[in-house]
């Protein structure tokens, strides 16, 4: 039949389907040969749902599935930065995008897709002619920049939310009709595709311009009579690239497809062909549900090998450090470099000067292609007799530093070679200091995090023993320990040689044990999406640090000395006679020996225990050890910080350049190293003046954007406490809410101390406190505070469900799981004793604490797109906060993006039921941004 009046065309955006069914479901493998399947499985689901749904005055007489066919299209001819900024295709979805062709086929489906032509331009084209020739068309995408084709019989129809996108529904998400929304994308430019637009203007502004002017054309011509003078000067010196971006950003309506309409007439499958894709694939339950449709006995299923899923074992060979070649010239890199080649995937090791990348000179270069097969490049050692040199001149037979790198950088950067390394951060860094971005990389400390979170460490020593049964030659077997230690290029070749190559080779070994066993272990997702992207987005943190004023600490020390004078005098009045603040055993004994106070412990060494914990129980009986803890906390803020930090102070750049942690803590949660810039405290005025002296250089400031109450709200998700939910929905103060609830205490006659008392119960039952905790904390009798929380649970119960299901689970499993699927081990939880308490309150917490810190993951990971264009760049991650230096222009743009992606971070994988809230705020230092 000829396609027109009546008709009805739906063009599904394939690539859409592919990416949510890959993101939204656990890594799914065929059991006969380990072939990821878990992205074809849901696309099948998709379009098995999508057959049977349509039905009804809505269904189609017509419909396509639209797919891109690789990565360069006319757009990339026009402007070779164009989505240039994109990540890898995950390894585990590429060998799955064929077989979604495969299986649009076989649901007799057609599947269209063009060389040098995005979906996006097919679809438009085929919508195009669908409404002139009279018919309608649906569009079954979530994609934004299909929306300037709606109107005129064209909707979209968002399958995510299954909502209908029309005119109106275009103009409440850019402000413009649909045949504007090319002028606003324009202007606003898009960071995900590398669309520049116009800096600082995003798409409110936008928006608000297209409508006050017209067009794009009239709006950059009469571009002298804005009134603002930033804005106008932006359009006026950036007009060429507003006018590229409109014509990367619309839609091309006459691509030169080879089919028409009628060849997308709406077909029923053909049931032996699906059955028989959907068992290839072994698809039981799909196969078995569609055979019944048909009234068909499913075919025969394919019996997997009982050894199938098991993954490749490290190929036995002997690790033997004196095998390993020690690579002297140019030829012998150059065989080593065509190796790599040749092997697709190389392990890579750097030795270097200290563990301190930024102040580190990289010394060789190790490289594993196969078990047992390595090599060390030595390029700065230096020469001298005996094993160790203490000269400075550079020691024979070794390649030049600069041409060794320049015959290794194509490689290492090449996208078609997997660069793999043990904590591969530390030498990611090395090689961008030197000009190198290393690209892709595995990593194998964060494949064992991924899936021994909580069972042990994750070092390669520990590691290499564990599942290698092997130790490692020691590093201070090498360069010494203390005094007499030495920095790794006074090593001799000979004797570094072994010891870095055999490195590499424990790696790749390490690599073909882990990387198999993501799929069985139900973990690809976590480490595809939270650990292996967030390694190079940690690297250009630290790279970047943050400018510290040494001025600023300096004056704050020296007040906090006058301060610690003070306190002094005071505990010694209160004490009644002068002792050493600082000696915890003097201390002890004019509180408990001659004061008497209650409570009193001594320890093993018959010394009086003077811990935070004894002091602030005994600071609701006495004066004293309240000021003691006044004193230490400046002690601690003095010596920590505002005398520490300055020795921090990298002097090459001014900056201090802190290490984050990624697999340190079994949660997820990134952990601050030298300097430790996490736990700065900020329930003190003292502590957090010390971030005044975090600042913005000149023209710049600071950006802080802080999640608010995250773990509260997946809390409430979690548990599934509707009063906590519509109070958060309703933007309302959670914790005057459960007071209220709590204690009947009407909002508008609420109290600080009653919604205090809550708050500190809000919180404190997410770390499973006790009546004792909490009495300490509230300075209350443990009687009072054991009924504030009984009080608790009984009106909010869904918490107390969850903490008892969520116990039950650890015990049975051994583990407990954050809704983006990371998984915390508990080997403890099944102990007895004191340490039980623990494991349960950690089990408990796990899950909250581990799914916010999965979220602020996923906005790491996609920041860096989302801000490409803007004179920006991320600095620090302290818990639930982001902290940016932005160019005084960039910043309310910088603010409305990176809002956006955390506030969005969790989708598509989690649908939370509570909404995630961003605060922001900017100043010249970091606690003015707050």
């Amino acid at each position: 039949m000829t396609f027109g009046k009546g008709h009805h065309l739906h063009l599904i955006d394939g690539s859409a389907f592919i990416f949510r069914a890959f993101h939204a479901l656990p890594p799914l493998t065929r059991k006969s040969d380990g072939l990821p399947i878990g992205a074809v499985s849901g696309f099948c689901n998709m379009l098995d749902r999508y057959v049977q749904d349509n039905s009804g005055p809505d269904a189609a007489t017509h419909v396509a599935v639209i797919f891109d066919k690789g990565s360069h299209t006319f757009r990339n001819d026009m402007y070779d930065q164009y989505k240039a900024n994109r990540s890898e295709m995950p390894e585990d979805l590429r060998p799955q995008i064929p077989l979604t062709r495969e299986a649009t086929i076989a649901f007799n489906i057609a599947c269209e897709e063009m060389e040098g032509f995005e979906a996006d331009d097919i679809i438009a084209t085929l919508s195009c002619m669908a409404r002139d020739a009279g018919g309608r068309v649906t569009i079954v995408s979530s994609d934004k920049d299909l929306m300037q084709l709606v109107g005129d019989g064209v909707e979209m129809l968002d399958p995510m939310k299954n909502v209908r996108i029309d005119v109106d529904g275009v103009r409440q998400k850019f402000g413009v009709d649909p045949h504007e929304v090319v002028d606003v994308q324009a202007l606003a430019g898009d960071s995900v595709d590398n669309v520049p637009g116009a800096p600082g203007i995003g798409i409110k502004t936008a928006a608000q311009l297209i409508n006050e002017y017209g067009t794009l054309e009239e709006l950059l011509d009469r571009a002298e009579e804005i009134k603002q003078p930033k804005r106008r000067q932006t359009l006026i010196e950036h007009r060429a690239q507003i006018e590229l971006s409109k014509r990367l950003v619309q839609l091309d309506c006459e691509t030169p497809i080879t089919f028409g309409l009628d060849d997308l007439e709406l077909r029923d499958a053909v049931a032996e062909d699906l059955l028989a894709f959907l068992n290839r694939m072994e698809f039981r339950s799909l196969t078995r549900k569609i055979a019944d449709r048909f009234d068909m006995d499913p075919p025969a299923m394919v019996e997997a090998s009982p050894q199938a899923d098991m993954p490749e074992v490290p190929t036995e060979v002997p690790i033997d450090p004196s095998a390993y070649e020690i690579v002297r010239d140019e030829a012998a890199l150059q065989a080593w470099i065509d190796r790599v080649y040749a092997a697709g995937e190389v392990a890579v090791d750097t030795e270097t000067t200290s563990l301190n990348e930024m102040r580190a000179d990289l010394v060789g270069i190790s490289l594993a292609t196969e078990p047992g097969v390595a090599c060390y490049i030595p390029l700065t050692h230096r020469s001298g007799g005996g094993d160790l040199f203490d000269t400075d001149a550079l020691a024979e037979g070794q390649v030049a530093k600069a041409r060794a790198l320049e015959m290794l950088k194509p490689m290492l950067e090449d996208g078609s070679i997997l660069k793999i390394g043990q904590n591969m951060k530390y030498d990611y860094k090395i090689f961008a200091l030197e000009g190198i971005t290393v690209a892709p990389i595995d990593d194998t400390m964060l494949l064992s995090y991924a899936q021994h979170g909580g069972l042990h460490g994750h070092g390669m020593d520990a590691l290499a023993d564990r599942y290698l049964n092997h130790q490692p030659i020691p590093i201070k077997d090498l360069i010494g320990t203390g005094k007499s230690q030495v920095t790794f290029d006074r090593v001799a070749i000979d004797k570094a040689a072994p010891y870095a190559a055999e490195d590499a080779d424990v790696t790749l070994r390490l690599h073909r044990l882990f990387k198999p066993r993501l799929h069985s272990a139900r973990v690809t997702q976590v480490y595809e999406t939270l650990e292996r992207p967030l390694v190079p987005v940690l690297a250009l943190m630290e790279m970047a640090g943050i400018q510290v004023d040494r001025n600023v600490l300096s004056r704050m020390s020296g007040a906090f000395a006058q301060k610690m004078a003070g306190l002094e005098e005071e505990i010694h009045a209160s004490a009644g006679k002068p002792f050493n603040v600082g000696s915890p055993a003097q201390l002890g004994e004019i509180l408990f020996g001659e004061m008497g106070l209650p409570g009193g412990k001594k320890t093993k060494a018959g010394k009086w225990s003077t811990g935070a914990d004894v002091l602030e129980d005994l600071a609701t009986e006495h004066g004293l050890p309240r000021l003691i803890l006044d004193w230490r906390q400046l002690s601690k803020l003095k010596s920590t910080y505002t005398d520490a930090l300055q020795d921090h102070i990298n002097p090459d750049t001014g900056r201090v350049h802190t290490s984050y942690s990624i697999a340190g803590a079994n949660t997820g949660r990134l952990a601050s190293t030298d300097p430790n810039l996490q736990n700065i405290p900020v329930r003190s005025e003292e502590g957090r003046r010390i971030r005044e002296a975090f600042v913005a250089p000149e023209g710049r400031v600071i950006v802080a954007l802080d999640y608010s109450q995250i773990e509260l709200r997946i809390l409430a998700h979690i548990a599934g406490i509707d009063a906590l939910k519509q109070a958060f929905k309703d933007g309302q103060d959670i914790h005057a809410i459960t007071a209220s609830q709590m204690f009947g205490v009407p909002l508008d006659q609420m109290t600080p101390d009653v919604r205090r008392q809550a708050k500190a119960i809000n919180f404190g039952v997410i770390y499973g406190i006790s009546g004792f905790g909490l009495a300490r904390n509230l300075r209350i009798p443990r009687a009072e505070a054991q009924a504030f929380i009984d009080t608790y649970f009984e009106r909010f119960p869904g918490i107390r469900a969850y903490m008892d299901d969520t116990v039950a689970f650890a015990k049975k499993h051994d583990r407990v799981e954050t809704l983006f699927g990371r998984r915390i081990h508990t080997p403890e939880i099944n102990a007895k004793g004191p340490g039980a308490g623990f494991a349960k309150r950690a089990a408990i917490n796990a899950p909250i604490q581990g799914t916010a810190a999965d979220v602020i993951r996923r906005a790491m990971v996609r920041m860096e797109p989302a801000i490409a264009d803007l004179d920006a760049r991320m600095l620090l991650q302290v818990h639930d906060e982001l902290l940016f230096e932005v160019a005084e222009q960039d910043a309310e743009a910088l603010i409305e993006r990176a809002r956006d992606v955390m506030e969005g971070a969790h989708r598509p994988v989690v649908d939370l039921s509570v909404p995630l809230i961003v605060d922001a705020g900017q100043g010249p230092n970091w606690a003015a941004a707050h």
